[in-house]
C-alpha cells in the first residue's frame, strides 16, 4: 500500500514538472492607459531614472528600497542599481533605447529573489490632448515562473503591478 501512495506521489510530481517545463520560454506582458498630458511630459518622467520614484510602484511600496544612478543623467547610458531588504530585492535598469518622445527601453536585470533579464518598453502615442502609454515587459520565461504560473497567473499579478506603476504615472504627469 505504501508502494502504491510513493509511486502515485512520484508520478504526481514528475506529471507538473513535464506540465511546468511545456510553459512557453518567453512572457509579454502589457499594459496600457490613456493620460492628460502631453507626451513630452510622461516621457520625460520615464526617461530620468530620477523621476521614478514619483510612480513606479516598487519604489514606492518598498521602504527599503535604494537606488543608485550612474552613466547619463537621463536617456541612453543612464543606469540606476537598486538594493532592498524587502519586496523589490536587488537588480540594475538601464535604458538602452530613447526616441523623444515615442519610445524608451529598459534592460532589467535582477539580482534577487532571483536572476532574471527582461526588457521594459515604453511606447507613448498622442491621442489629441491625451497621451496613450503602454508598458511592456518581455523576456525569458524562467522555470521557477513556470511552475508558478500553474498556480497563479502571472501576467494577473505582474499586470497589477504595471497597472499601479501607469496609474501612479498617470496621477504624476496631470499635475
Amino acid at each position: 500500500m505504501f508502494l502504491k501512495i510513493f509511486i502515485a506521489g512520484v508520478a504526481l510530481i514528475a506529471a507538473v514538472l513535464i506540465l511546468a517545463a511545456s510553459r512557453p520560454d518567453t512572457f509579454n506582458l502589457q499594459r496600457s492607459r490613456t493620460i492628460q498630458a502631453p507626451p513630452e511630459k510622461i516621457f520625460a518622467l520615464i526617461n530620468d531614472f530620477h523621476h521614478w520614484s514619483q510612480w513606479a510602484p516598487q519604489d514606492r511600496e518598498d521602504p527599503t528600497m535604494r537606488r543608485t544612478f550612474t552613466g547619463a543623467e537621463s536617456g541612453i547610458g543612464a543606469i540606476s542599481d537598486w538594493n532592498s531588504s524587502g519586496s523589490a530585492g536587488a537588480g540594475r535598469m538601464e535604458i538602452t533605447e530613447s526616441t523623444p518622445p515615442q519610445k524608451i527601453l529598459v534592460k532589467v536585470d535582477f539580482v534577487k529573489p532571483f536572476e532574471a533579464h527582461n526588457v521594459n518598453e515604453f511606447l507613448l502615442e498622442p491621442a489629441g490632448t491625451s497621451t496613450k502609454v503602454t508598458w511592456s515587459m518581455h523576456g525569458t520565461n524562467l522555470y521557477i515562473m513556470k511552475l508558478m504560473s500553474l498556480v497563479a497567473s502571472m501576467d494577473k499579478i505582474a499586470g497589477k503591478h504595471f497597472e499601479a506603476g501607469l496609474d501612479n504615472l498617470k496621477s504624476a504627469a496631470e499635475k
